[in-house]
């Protein structure tokens, strides 16, 4: 069944409050830890727990003079705060509490987007344990080759995914970063035990050497961990539209009461879910790009990178969130034709078998040049209608090797569900 997509927690996340949350979370967490070492009254320390408040229409009022919008925030909540707001962002530069807001911003995006990583992943479980041993043709370029099966195209996206939410954890792991080392990163305002303690306090990992930001290749690395769950998509995404095509019609998306498939031609039933995906992946992959080239800024920092990262993390994240929903959906819904599936195979006339009668013959005792070619021979010269078990049947040169109930067994595809049957337990189905 189709579903729309409703999640708007992720989109949430990205919200101008939440980001402006979150640097507030820092800035209170590290006036707590600054009173703790003596470095501010505890007295401030408490007012800037109890009091510390923003509001979006006075920051941006403040910023349309400073130009500064970390400093229209600063001077937001201290003048909320009252007296004690002097002590607000005490020995902090702008990135401190960018940075390390923006790593929270990350890691809660992250927990959203993992769990749709696991919701997919028990869809393609669903379809890889259903249809282990329902066969199909499988295809090289395009063309007919040997027969595989449905439940097997699917462990191997199956295993590709496990491949990439592991990519999406690392990198996650690898931006939960807390930065406040300062301008230019030299601690020269702050000890690092501040830093450390409010790493611990927030559960992130101090930064071992920054500048005066985050080094860049975290986020690029994990804009390249959503690029590569977007080509996994993508990849999942081009073999059901492939699958879909009305000369081929193994599978058919979900349609549901009401759905139209065209304005002008009533039966179109087309695969727009996986189209969309596809679609999607692109702007996964573009937003790599423009990671990559945040990494290189000028000496200890510019900020080039800003305006940059203020589109990319929030897209990204809802973009790669949305696409693995709906693939889910999609899955979910999806309709399994298998008379379609081995009508397919009947129409490759016995070719899809040419391989393993082939392997037959050389177990005989032909040479495989022989062999290959007398299959080649056989398959080139079928007519319309034509089998090659039949032509095999009715060939003196095979028939002096292989007996009528060889021939046969060879195109039953026994050993095909067996042999995957098999490779499918590796991918552990639960």
């Amino acid at each position: 069944m189709i579903e729309r997509y409703t999640r708007p927690e992720m989109g949430l996340i990205w919200d101008v409050d939440q980001r402006f949350g979150k640097m507030m979370q820092v800035e209170v967490t590290v006036a707590q830890v600054q009173a703790q070492l003596g470095l501010i009254p505890k007295v401030a320390a408490a007012a800037i727990t109890k009091n510390a408040r923003f509001n979006v229409k006075r920051i941006n009022e403040i910023e349309k003079e400073t130009k500064h919008d970390v400093i229209a925030f600063v001077t937001n909540v201290a003048e909320n705060v009252g007296p004690h707001g002097k002590f607000v962002h005490f020995g902090m530069t702008s990135s401190d509490v960018l940075d390390t807001a923006f790593s929270l911003q990350v890691r809660e995006a992250g927990q959203v987007l993992m769990a749709s990583l696991v919701r997919l992943e028990k869809s393609l479980q669903a379809l890889v344990a259903k249809h282990a041993e329902t066969l199909c043709a499988g295809r090289t370029h395009g063309m007919f080759a040997e027969p595989t099966t449905f439940g097997f195209k699917m462990a191997g996206f199956l295993t590709e995914l496990r491949r990439n939410k592991k990519r999406v954890k690392e990198a996650l792991d690898n931006m939960n970063i807390c930065k406040l080392s300062g301008a230019v990163g030299t601690y020269s305002s702050q000890s690092p035990k501040v830093e450390a303690m409010v790493a611990r306090k927030l559960k992130l990992k101090p930064e071992p050497i920054a500048t005066q930001v985050i080094p860049r290749d975290r986020h690029a690395e994990m804009m390249l961990s959503l690029a590569m769950v977007g080509t996994g998509l993508e990849r999942l995404a081009i073999e059901l539209r492939h699958l879909q095509r009305s000369d081929v019609g193994e599978v058919t998306e979900g349609f549901t009461k009401g759905q139209k498939g065209s304005s002008a031609m009533p039966h179109k039933k087309n695969p727009i879910s996986a189209e969309n995906i596809t679609g999607l992946s692109r702007l996964l992959r573009g937003y790599a790009v423009s990671a990559m080239e945040n990494v290189a800024l000028w000496h200890e920092r510019d900020i080039s990178h800003s305006s940059v990262e203020r589109v990319i993390f929030p897209d990204a994240f809802i973009v790669a969130d949305y696409a693995v929903h709906r693939m889910s959906i999609l899955l979910d819904g999806l309709e399994v034709n298998k008379k379609r599936m081995l009508d397919n195979i009947e129409s490759s006339q016995g070719q899809l078998y040419s391989s393993h009668v082939l392997l037959a013959l050389v177990a005989k005792g032909m040479r495989r040049e022989d062999a290959y070619v007398l299959v080649q021979r056989l398959c080139h010269a079928l007519g319309y209608g034509e089998h090659l078990k039949d032509k095999l049947m009715t060939s003196d040169e095979a028939r002096a090797l292989l007996k009528p109930k060889e021939i046969e067994e060879i195109f039953t595809g026994k050993k095909h569900k067996k042999a995957i049957k098999d490779i499918v337990k590796r991918v552990k189905v639960k």
